[in-house]
């Protein structure tokens, strides 16, 4: 009975000595964090992360002490590892070497009409209150009625009286397969 309660005090003494080193880690600065990895794990840290850095080293002291994995999940960690193509960051040359010209071409492109749009030379249609709107689609911007408008918006109110959004008056960009707005080339 004995030789339990002494295997018990030492499991506690151990237990709270190893909970107290952890706990000084708190108190250290990164760069403390950063001296400390180096004497742990015998290596430099690629991180300053303060927070990656407690996490490590007490996970460290704590495999230390207690004993890390056991050899049945380390034999699994390397078989899953084997599997993947890991990189924790990009190679120091990565986007530092000439590019291959046969496989690169460099090219500016000119700021186009607006996506929703048909090609120039469409008409977009409407039926509305009793009348077809037709608008056509023009380089220069928006045909309606002989007149040249600026904007969609400027030609659909032009063409009913009311303030509408073009986009909004033709169906155009905001639901995909809207029946509303219908153009023809």
């Amino acid at each position: 009975m004995s030789l339990r309660v002494n295997n018990m005090r030492e499991e506690t003494a151990r237990a709270s000595t190893l909970h107290e080193e952890i706990e000084s880690l708190r108190r250290l600065t990164a760069v403390g964090l950063r001296e400390k990895y180096l004497e742990v794990f015998g290596e430099e840290s690629r991180s300053g992360h303060k927070q990656f850095l407690f996490r490590r080293i007490a996970w460290r002291i704590q495999a230390n002490a207690l004993g890390g994995l056991s050899e049945r999940a380390r034999q699994r960690a390397l078989e899953i590892a084997d599997d993947a193509d890991l990189r924790i960051r990009a190679p120091k040359n990565f986007l530092q070497m000439p590019l291959d010209e046969t496989r690169t071409s460099e090219s500016r492109c000119l700021a186009s009409a607006d996506p929703r749009l048909p090609l120039d030379g469409s008409d977009l249609k409407r039926h509305f209150r009793g009348k077809d709107i037709v608008v056509r689609v023009r380089e220069e911007g928006f045909e309606h009625g002989g007149r040249l408008y600026h904007s969609l918006s400027a030609a659909v109110r032009a063409a009913t009286g009311t303030r509408w959004n073009g986009f909004a008056f033709f169906g155009l960009g905001n639901k995909p397969g809207a029946k509303r707005g219908k153009y023809q080339q």
